[in-house]
């Protein structure tokens, strides 16, 4: 009896312990979709919640010198109450730096229209400096990017990567596919990956992510947009920055869908044809081409060779034929786990640069030259390639 007793005492401890747990910023806050006018915010309390972002700009004014303009999770008015947040804010103005904070308010019922609040949680802007952002501009005269790709969970070489390729003094960062070898669960995602860069640069430099045809494995696979382009309508998309107009392209599986290891689940090929068909179109815009250089990111290359498997294929032949016509300057691409330097050819005739798991590919722009350069874990140059304006 006096076992079962203690035994008893001891539950009503840890569930008490856990009632009481304080609401927290568990993940992020991390930036999504940094475009000219507008950027998205993600991050994750650890309990269910409405949350909200706060934005001011980077005018020398003391952060609470008055009320900041709030932008919520909400989906068509209403709020979320939910463990992951996500605000898109709209309204920006190109080249302009904006400082913010991220909020997660505790919802402890929600009973008709009564809604019980707990506490409040919040980046700090009082012990710390405010977290900032600067939208794009495509009149900046120059920019640089930085790309990591086929990283499948090696934690440990992401921060030395990002410092082989100088992430601190360049403008963005791409992850170009198979960050982790399946998305199994949401704590894998963040253990894996993105909680260091969110300590490193994600929460004030703009990452954009290509997904590759791992992120599309495992049984958290499907939810990959909810943290990654959570408010652009697909997962391919076009953007701008200084002189280079970016196109990331969602490449899919590798293999045909009728492959028994989707289990009868994938339709990458109708996906990939509607992708086209919308890249048919981005080519003809202004961000395209008024652009200096147009770089294409996709995870898997169209490698002329006849040893392509299905995926591959695909992309030569959906993407290519539209990417030729509009001129396109190089497509980056991951994948192989080997480093590529593909010249152009009678089928592809822009280079292909495949980057390898363990190397980093930066790009710098100068009057009407892109250098591209390829490095190792130490910093090494393996390979540097100029491109010149068209």
């Amino acid at each position: 009896m006096k076992t079962l007793f203690l035994s008893l005492l001891c539950l009503c401890f840890t569930l008490t312990g856990a009632a009481q747990e304080r609401i927290a910023i568990q993940h992020g806050p991390y930036l999504q979709n940094l475009k000219e006018t507008e950027v998205t915010i993600v991050w994750k309390a650890n309990k269910p919640s409405v949350g909200w972002v706060e934005l001011a700009p980077d005018d020398g004014s003391d952060y609470y010198a008055r009320e900041r303009t709030r932008y919520f999770d909400a989906t068509n008015g209403v709020k979320n109450t939910s463990l992951v947040h996500v605000a898109k804010i709209t309204g920006l103005t190109p080249g302009t730096s904006y400082r913010y904070r991220v909020y997660a308010q505790e919802v402890l019922d929600h009973e008709w229209v009564e809604v019980t609040y707990g506490k409040t949680a919040a980046t700090d802007v009082y012990g710390a400096e405010p977290l900032t952002f600067t939208t794009n501009d495509r009149n900046k005269p120059e920019t640089s990017f930085l790309m990591i790709n086929d990283i499948h969970g090696r934690t440990a070489d992401i921060p030395r990567l990002l410092d082989a390729g100088g992430y601190k003094n360049t403008d963005l960062v791409i992850f170009n596919g198979d960050m982790l070898s399946q998305l199994k669960d949401e704590e894998s995602l963040f253990t894996g990956f993105m909680d260091v860069s969110v300590e490193l640069f994600a929460k004030e430099k703009p990452m954009y992510y290509a997904r590759g045809n791992h992120e599309t494995r495992g049984l958290f696979a499907t939810s990959f947009q909810h943290y990654f382009s959570p408010k652009e309508p697909h997962l391919y998309f076009l953007l701008r920055q200084g002189p280079v107009c970016f196109v990331f392209l969602d490449t899919g599986e590798d293999k045909p869908d009728s492959d028994i290891e989707y289990s009868g689940i994938t339709d990458y090929d109708r996906y990939r044809t509607e992708q086209a068909q919308w890249l048919a179109e981005a080519v003809k815009s202004k961000e395209f081409t008024e652009a200096r250089f147009k770089v294409v990111i996709a995870h898997m290359p169209p490698l002329p060779d006849k040893r392509l498997w299905h995926g591959q294929l695909e992309v030569l032949e959906k993407f290519v034929p539209v990417l030729n016509r509009a001129a396109a300057d190089v497509m980056l691409c991951g994948h192989l786990h080997r480093y590529f330097n593909n010249k152009p050819t009678g089928a592809v005739k822009f280079p292909v640069i495949d980057n390898s798991y363990n190397t980093v590919l930066t790009g710098v722009t100068k009057g009407n030259e892109l250098t591209l350069e390829v490095k190792d874990l130490e910093g090494k140059t393996l390979d540097r390639i100029n491109i010149t304006a068209r």
